[in-house]
């Protein structure tokens, strides 16, 4: 294995880069380099070669143009066991480049702001440096390439210990990283194009995606089961992912996955919400005039389900629903902020997760699942009915101005309750919710089992049409007063004509919620 004797160093993101080149530079090891990393280790004191002084060729086009060079690529390239590739740098005058430290200007970072300009954009689309990790990653068995600074460590330690050589095994190791590193800043520069373009067509042609993996989980839904968390591309700082965590047991798959829920519904309130998710769907939902009423109201919904649930808020955690809160075996607390003397008492709890997160309404804007063989995209479903009052009333009796209050919040919830979904509701809490069923007279008798109180004067919603009056039936018999629903049966007649039978009020939206 031959020695380190020659490095190129180019970095946007200078982190431990001083104390990288000091290790090499303690080995003996020559250091290439470019315009502010050169200057950075000069200020260190470091001796560095220019890149222009190396390959006898001035940077130009204000720094575009300064490693597409065949004295950068060949050196690195060149391949030290072929003789053919021994005769062409010698007779070129080509010298060795034996590692590369490079990472790439954050192009990422530029495009995450808000209202970046497109000019500044596309300033930060790095040609040079991807070029260098390719040619350098592709060429590992005789080249060193570290994209990442978290490596340093590991090769100044690797360098130190084994006679200025790096090993086979991690220099593929750094190899798979920078291909997987290079193809993550290609698919964001790519997906910000598509997405800055004017075309009118909403799903590109090729979906390309890359996570970055933040950490492992424990486990997936199930032990059995290995999981991690990724982080999305351009992201803003404001997801679930990296909501601050401020105690608690290591978050797990499933309290993601049922904290993302919470969240989705907890956005669609401007009052004082409360939402208890358990299993992915709803099981307290209500409003109030102080999140410590809607809270109350939404424990009520069902205390059974919400014994180690998910709880998300949208009003800053204050000392009474803390105390609230403390009665009951929580699993995580997600709320925009906790008052002091609340965050106290809920650490009485340690292991209860608490998570600090802006609920403020997010940008996503599509639904990607997983099927055999490939991926369905939708767009979210943030479809929402911006003015009750001029819906289609379908039956003789309008409702009054309490149930198409209570209509809206039932609409508001079920958009959230996987189907068959019916929910029955009061104008400011979810009275009992029917989730998940494969006919929709079932989840209105789920829904109806599960209410902790009497029925009558509260209002259903349904997340899709009544495909036979039978539902209707069901639910006049326990005293509901209005229904709000898509409508769009072959047998809305019928069901128009079962809901005029009992003198409820119907509301067709026109808009189906389906969340399978």
């Amino acid at each position: 294995m031959a020695r380190i004797q020659r490095a190129l160093i180019s970095v946007s993101d200078k982190r431990d880069i001083i104390k990288f080149a000091q290790g090499l530079k303690n080995l003996g090891v020559e250091i290439i380099s470019t315009g502010g990393t050169a200057r950075t280790l000069r200020s260190a004191k470091l001796k560095v070669k220019d890149v222009s002084e190396h390959t006898k060729f001035p940077e130009m086009l204000g720094g575009r143009v300064k490693t597409l060079h065949p004295k950068i690529h060949g050196g690195l390239l060149w391949r030290r066991d072929d003789p053919k590739d021994r005769a062409d740098v010698e007779a070129n005058n080509i010298e060795s480049i034996d590692l590369v430290a490079v990472n790439l200007y954050p192009f990422e970072e530029t495009v995450s702001k808000l209202n970046v300009a497109f000019e500044e954009a596309t300033e930060k689309i790095d040609i040079g440096g991807p070029t260098m990790l390719r040619s350098a990653a592709k060429n590992f068995k005789d080249v060193a390439v570290i994209v990442d600074p978290a490596d340093y460590p590991k090769i100044l330690d690797e360098l130190t210990s084994h006679n200025g050589t790096v090993s086979y095994d991690t220099k593929f190791y750094l190899a798979k990283k920078v291909f997987a590193h290079t193809a993550r800043y290609d698919v964001i520069i790519a997906n910000y194009l598509e997405r800055y373009s004017r075309s009118e067509e909403v799903f590109p042609v090729y979906l390309n995606q890359s996570y970055l993996k933040v950490f492992n989980l424990r486990y997936g839904e199930n032990p059995h089961q290995k999981a991690a968390l990724y982080r999305e591309p351009l992201h803003r700082g404001f997801s679930l992912v990296d909501a601050k965590i401020l105690q608690g047991k290591e978050m797990s798959f499933n309290n993601y996955l049922d904290s993302s829920s919470a969240l989705d519904l907890v956005k669609e309130f401007e009052e004082p919400a409360t939402v208890i998710v358990k299993h992915n769907n709803p099981c307290g939902v209500a409003i109030g005039k102080s999140l410590h009423e809607s809270y109350k109201k939404s424990f009520e919904t069902d205390p059974v389900s919400a014994f180690g649930g998910v709880i998300a808020v949208n009003r800053n955690v204050d000392v009474d629903t803390a105390k609230e809160i403390l009665k009951l075996f929580v699993e995580v607390v997600i709320a925009p902020g906790f008052e002091p003397k609340a965050l106290k008492l809920l650490k009485q709890k340690p292991n209860i997760r608490l998570l600090e997160i802006d609920v403020a309404k997010d940008t996503v804007s599509f639904d990607i699942r997983k099927i055999q063989g490939g991926v369905l995209m939708q767009e979210k479903d943030t479809g929402m009915v911006e003015d009750f009052e001029s819906l289609q009333v379908v039956t003789k009796r309008k409702p009054m101005d309490d149930e198409l209050t209570a209509m809206e919040f039932a609409w508001k919830v079920c958009k959230h309750v996987k189907s068959n979904a019916i929910v029955y509701t009061s104008k400011d809490q979810a009275l009992g919710i029917g989730v998940g069923q494969t006919s929709r007279v079932d989840a209105a008798k789920l829904g109806a089992m599960k209410a902790l109180k009497p029925l009558e004067r509260a209002v259903v919603g349904s997340d899709a049409f009544f495909p036979h009056r039978d539902g209707i039936d069901f639910i006049a018999k326990l005293g509901v007063t209005a229904i709000i629903q898509p409508g769009g049966s072959v047998k809305d007649k019928e069901v128009i004509a079962a809901a005029d039978e009992y003198n409820l009020a119907m509301i067709f939206t026109g808009m189906r919620h389906f969340k399978h």
